[in-house]
């Protein structure tokens, strides 16, 4: 047999060393630098709609017929914010939807917490059957829905009447109730079991227990419920009347000429002063909304 000549590793050096963590470093700001163009881009692909629109509501009313067309306006039109504003009664039909919007927000979000405490603590035959009916129930689009709820809504005598958003803010919403479902389930168990040790019954433990901890998706729930109605234009053009009707509704039907053609400048800079509340409200609740949609099924 043959012996194996084994040859000893050189003994890496300081400058075999420094090579090595220069050329990581390197590897790392260059994936860095491809993640952040990724990320610019993409941001820029959200962002041109909503810059479009300001530059649309900055131009006058030839400059947005002209042919080819004017990216930039020649003399920025700041006058046509105030003229959107003044045009309707701007004020007015934002008190409306806020009012809306802050019913169904505060009306769904307790409801649906307490349907996905149900789901997630107590037990119940057929209780996997019913939330697996919940679930689907996300499928069915919303004009299945709307027609017949307006039916049963004219006949009790709730058209024109802001009680269509009370009934629906009770009746929970399903995509919120999976939201509240997951992040109770999270929640260790000894909580409850203790609760009940000392004579706290399940209405006590939610209130006093589960829903103080749960303000990351009561943040997320509430800033998603209020999206949902500031920005719905179906329901209330179905349901009010002209004056109670929304800011969404006044803005698609208000600016128009005398022959019924809608005048685009005054039309995208309400449409911007319309998107600015949410913006203001996703900014303010942003770090919970986040933590909201992260954490929620995460034990």
């Amino acid at each position: 047999m043959t012996a194996t000549t084994v040859t000893p590793k050189a003994p890496r050096t300081s400058k075999d060393v420094k090579t090595s963590d220069a050329g990581g470093r390197v590897r790392v700001r260059k994936s860095r630098l491809v993640l952040y163009t990724v990320l610019v881009v993409i941001t820029g692909l959200m962002l041109g709609p909503f810059g479009w629109l300001v530059i649309t509501g900055l131009k006058t009313t030839p400059e947005l017929a002209a042919s080819p067309v004017h990216w930039l306006p020649e003399t920025v039109q700041w006058h046509n914010f105030a003229d959107a504003f003044t045009a309707i009664d701007f004020l007015g039909y934002s008190r409306n939807s806020l009012i809306i919007s802050l019913i169904y927000a505060t009306l769904v979000t307790l409801s649906s917490a307490w349907v996905g405490f149900g789901f997630a603590r107590l037990t119940a035959p057929g209780k996997k059957i019913l939330f697996g009916v919940l679930l689907g129930s996300m499928m069915l689009p919303q004009m299945i829905t709307l027609f017949p709820t307006y039916l049963i809504f004219a006949k009790v005598g709730m058209v024109d009447t802001y009680w269509p958003w009370v009934l629906w803010g009770l009746s929970a919403a399903p995509y919120l109730v999976f939201l509240f479902r997951q992040f109770f389930a999270g929640m260790p168990k000894e909580l409850e079991e203790a609760a009940i040790v000392d004579g706290v019954g399940y209405a006590g433990i939610f209130w006093r227990i589960f829903l103080p901890q749960s303000w990351p998706v009561l943040s997320a729930s509430f800033v998603i419920a209020f999206t949902w109605t500031w920005g719905d234009f179906i329901a209330p053009m179905l349901l009010l009347s002209s004056d109670k009707t929304t800011l969404s509704v006044a803005i698609m039907t208000s600016y128009v000429t005398d022959g019924g053609l809608p005048v685009n400048n005054l039309l995208a800079a309400g449409s911007v002063m319309y998107v600015v509340p949410i913006l203001l409200i996703f900014l303010v609740a942003q770090r919970g909304f986040v933590a909201g949609m992260s954490t929620t099924g995460l034990k």
